[in-house]
């Protein structure tokens, strides 16, 4: 009998739970990857990219112990009932459990299609350190505010790194599909910002054990700092499942004592949080979870939007940030947090504008914690920032990029502006402009909007929503 172990976003063969019980338990073991073309996102997503190359890698990863991942292309039912004419012997697949959004739809189906065809489902728990419905209150409903969630989260114990024993398995190595691995091939592409992307456990192990190393102490106070290389990188790889979070928790706790250990380790409980609110909220990427708020009045001025994507907005801080990420297919989550106020309540334009062009930019993307972070930022979600705590950008910029360095970097227009000037250029006289040769308007935009007027437009956008919700 042949079982199949099929492979989303879990591209390890180590601590993967769904591929230990498959290697103990079956006789034949087929290794399946399936894209699914409707799933596509554009020609222009770094996100689709970074997954392609990180399905490479990892088929590579496979061969190169032996094995040999099977691609299938195409609808998900048509494909796996191809597989079932082809390996007439098939008779359980292995999953590790997606608990919300685009996986969990796509699971129903395929239960459906599995249940058809005879074929039996084996699904586990992997991705998160506690799954999104164990965590509950003392009355049994799910939490809505991080800190008596993450109290609770504290108390629990935590699961081990899972030993797989990859040598062990007895992979059939015959390429079963050979257009579909072409069409696939045809998808990988090379180009920025990917040809610097190193992707794979290795590259994953590799940047775990020097973040734990160089930069895990100092992680509480240097995390803020774009240009200080003190985040982990980490959440590409946790992303694409390239290590494990278990693998990733045992280590960090395994580290000598400190702040910086600590704050790590709630930041996976956050990861754990926003899974839980995503899973328990199925709406919530196309609907404000805070019903107050679901009545603002956006003002949605596409030209603003377009100066946003191109960071051509006259903030330098929030220009940069943007830059970056157009340019990296990455952003420090300082800066996701500043340009997500910033468009929102300065532009007060829709949350999910933002939030899709992350999607479709972050190589990093991760549905639940993208949607969090924006609701929380635009103060429509169950724990987010008080409507009224705006950001200042160039207060943002003078704190955490006080000698510019990080702003020069990506917006070379300013690069020889130094000190305060370089924070807010709209200031600069015609004599400062001339002598450091950057115009106004010309090499570098005024600002598009005024933070402090637009600050109490989206106050009174708030309130206003605030009022109808409540019927006054």
């Amino acid at each position: 009998m042949v079982s199949v172990m099929w492979f989303r976003r879990d591209l390890r063969l180590e601590d993967n739970a769904a591929l230990k019980q498959a290697i103990d338990e079956s006789e034949e073991l087929l290794l399946l990857f399936h894209v699914n073309p409707d799933q596509f996102l554009g020609e222009d997503s770094s996100n689709q990219a970074a997954f392609f190359k990180s399905v490479d890698t990892f088929r590579k990863e496979i061969e190169n112990s032996g094995g040999v991942l099977q691609i299938l292309y195409g609808d998900l039912e048509e494909c796996f009932k191809r597989l079932k004419e082809r390996v007439e012997d098939w008779t359980d697949v292995y999953v590790n459990r997606d608990e919300k959004g685009y996986g969990l739809q796509r699971d129903k189906v395929a239960g459906l299609v599995f249940k058809e065809l005879g074929v039996k489902t084996h699904a586990y728990y992997d991705h998160h350190i506690h799954p999104a419905h164990e965590i509950k209150t003392n009355t049994g409903s799910y939490y809505k505010v991080f800190t008596p969630y993450f109290n609770k989260w504290k108390e629990l114990q935590k699961p081990n790194v899972i030993e797989v024993n990859f040598n062990a398995a007895k992979i059939r190595n015959d390429l079963l599909f050979k257009e579909d691995a072409k069409q696939f091939e045809s998808f990988l592409t090379n180009q920025l910002p990917l040809h610097e992307l190193e992707l794979g456990t290795k590259a994953a192990t590799a940047r775990l054990d020097h973040f734990v190393e160089s930069f895990l102490n100092e992680y509480k106070e240097a995390r803020d700092y774009p240009m200080k290389d003190a985040t982990s990188h980490l959440s590409k790889h946790l992303r694409l499942g390239e290590v494990s979070v278990r693998t990733v928790y045992n280590k960090v706790k395994s580290a000598e004592p400190s702040i910086g250990r600590d704050t790590f380790i709630q930041e996976l409980a956050w990861r754990d949080f926003y899974n839980m609110i995503y899973a328990t909220h199925p709406e919530q990427k196309d609907q404000s979870i805070k019903e107050a708020f679901r009545q603002i009045e956006w003002d949605n001025n596409e030209e603003n939007f377009d100066k946003w994507t191109k960071g051509l907005t006259g903030y330098p801080i929030v220009d940069a940030a943007m830059r970056q990420l157009n340019e990296t297919g990455w952003m420090h989550n300082r800066l996701r947090m500043i340009t997500a106020s910033f468009l929102t309540k300065d532009l007060l334009i829709d949350w999910r504008w933002g939030e899709r062009y992350f999607q479709e930019k972050l190589i990093d993307y991760d549905p639940a914690s993208n949607i969090g972070g924006w609701q929380w930022a635009a103060s429509t979600g169950t724990d987010g920032v008080p409507y009224f705590r705006i950001f200042n950008p160039t207060t943002q910029s003078e704190k955490f990029d006080k000698s510019g360095e990080f702003i020069r970097k990506f917006v070379p227009e300013l690069k020889q502006l130094h000190g305060k000037k370089i924070h807010d250029p709209s200031k600069l006289t015609v004599e400062e402009q001339d002598a450091h040769g950057v115009i106004i308007g010309q090499d570098y935009p005024a600002p598009i909007v005024s933070h402090k007027k637009s600050r109490e437009l989206a106050i009174a956008a708030f309130e206003k929503s605030k009022k109808i919700t409540e019927g006054d």
